[in-house]
């Protein structure tokens, strides 16, 4: 299993691209813990917190696949690095302002999710200029699915470090920093700077001309909304369990199985369209959600949490995938920002759904919400099977087209978006 990622990193460039982008998106995978407590040090209650990180996350969603378009556009470092500054000075701004008063700390909030980078996805464009082979690519998806799981596991441990040392002020400022060095590094390696990307058809919906693509986002927000009720649903099992320990251990055992269930994944050369296999993959997911509401024991219950992640990261990996072979010519970045917007968006419904569900029917209801959107993503990708379908390997692609799904040569490796 090693042997693969150990090929992975060893490409040059690799194992800097990788760092460098978890590096940067640091100060985005940590916003909602750093505004909290920042808030909470500043006197203020939980429901301020709650909205400005509210604000944050929206704010977030709407600029990733602007920000995307815009480096589809004009090139990684011409976008990517103003960005991640203007991102941290909005930060900065923040923590040296305070709450005090309140408009000028909503704008900045707004402006840092606005102004995050979309690294994320610029990292996706970038694997198959650094990795030749397709087979290395999809190697590279689901390390980069699991290297997610290990960055919102330890940016965590990251913020509470911080504010111990020092401050709430003093950790949005650090994370911020070290947001900006990490996108630095990315930008000015050789294939950000080379990067360019496929030429495009001028069009309004840009990625989202894709029916393909549609199809897997809408099967995705109903995947972020599981995960993000399993981590309201999550609390009043935990009050009742031990409290706040148990929660922690239900949180990290859902990051353990994501972990598991990717390396596993990755380390092997699947057969078969990536379509059938997302179908797979999500109903596994949806199946794995059910036992949540049996409710054991603390010990049991963990278990269970990390059999409900086993199948997320080998999901997000597959869709990475299919992303890139329906995604319109000179769309990449914008393509794989959409996902990362639209799983955002989910689990913060997830969230807003399961808080009513739980406090009308208790944590054993809230558990039934994500094995029911589970249920949805998939009902989503096996209604629009033929939408979904891999392009015809033998369609003419004429040179001044687009590259869309219906005319693209089988398989659609992003060769096309090299340098």
């Amino acid at each position: 299993m090693a042997a693969g990622y150990l090929e992975i990193l060893r490409a040059r460039h690799a194992a800097r691209l990788l760092a460098g982008t978890l590096v940067g998106r640091l100060p985005n995978a940590t916003a909602a813990i750093a505004v909290v407590l920042f808030v909470r040090a500043e006197g203020g209650g939980y429901s301020l917190a709650g909205a400005l990180a509210a604000v944050y996350g929206v704010a977030n969603a709407v600029g990733q696949p602007v920000l995307g378009r815009l480096v589809d556009l004009h090139g990684q470092p011409r976008v990517q690095l103003p960005a991640a500054l203007a991102s941290a000075l909005a930060m900065a701004v923040f923590a040296f302002t305070g709450l005090d008063p309140l408009p000028p700390a909503y704008v900045a909030v707004g402006a840092a999710g606005l102004f995050t980078p979309p690294l994320e996805g610029g990292l996706r464009a970038l694997w198959p200029s650094v990795l030749r082979r397709e087979d290395q690519v999809h190697t590279a998806y689901a390390m980069d699915a699991i290297a997610q799981e290990v960055m919102f596991t330890v940016g965590p441990l990251l913020v509470t470090l911080c504010v111990s040392l020092w401050s709430a002020g003093a950790a949005l400022l650090v994370l911020n920093v070290l947001g900006v060095l990490g996108a630095l590094s990315v930008v000015v390696s050789a294939p950000s700077r080379a990067w360019r990307s496929a030429p495009r058809e001028a069009h309004w919906l840009g990625a989202l001309r894709s029916p393909g693509l549609l199809v897997l986002l809408g099967a995705f927000l109903f995947i972020g909304m599981a995960l993000g009720s399993i981590t309201v649903a999550s609390v009043p099992y935990a009050d009742d369990h031990g409290g706040d320990a148990v929660y922690g251990w239900l949180m990290a055992a859902l990051g353990l199985g994501a972990l598991l269930g990717g390396s596993v994944y990755g380390a092997r050369t699947w057969p078969g369209a990536p379509e059938r296999r997302l179908r797979v993959l999500v109903a596994l997911l949806a199946v794995c959600y059910l036992p949540l509401m049996l409710m054991p024991g603390a010990v049991a219950m963990v278990a269970l949490t990390a059999l409900a992640g086993v199948f997320l990261a080998p999901a997000i990996a597959c869709a990475f995938v299919i992303v890139d072979r329906h995604a319109p010519s000179g769309t990449v970045t914008e393509a794989f920002s959409w996902l990362v917007t639209t799983f955002t968006v989910g689990a913060s419904v997830g969230t807003g759904v399961a808080g009513p569900v739980v406090e009308g029917g208790g944590a054993q209801w809230g558990f039934a919400v994500p094995g029911a959107a589970g249920a949805v993503s998939l009902l989503v990708l096996v209604a629009a099977g033929r939408v979904m379908a891999a392009p015809a390997v033998h369609a003419v692609v004429a040179g001044s087209s687009e590259n869309d799904p219906n005319r693209a040569v089988e398989p659609r490796f992003s060769s096309g978006d090299r340098a």
